[in-house]
């Protein structure tokens, strides 16, 4: 019966622990994501306003990202 109660608890503390790192990689995994995807947002709020002020420049921006020419 002791033996029962100790295996069970010392799996409980197992358990515990996995979850805890777990759950820690899969909030470091989640931040990482929310931060590249706030990046995004503001490179594209950028890039609009730079189409709006300054299309040419902006078309050197995209074919320079895109990769398609080098920047003149």
């Amino acid at each position: 019966m002791v033996r029962n109660v100790v295996g069970f608890a010392g799996f409980a503390v197992v358990a515990l622990i996995a979850l805890k790192l777990l759950g820690g990689l899969l909030g470091f995994a989640i931040s990482i994501f929310v931060t590249l995807l706030w990046l995004a947002f503001w490179g594209f709020i950028i890039y609009l306003v730079l189409r709006m002020f300054s299309p040419k420049t902006a078309d050197r921006v995209r074919s320079t990202i895109r990769g398609e020419k080098p920047a003149e």
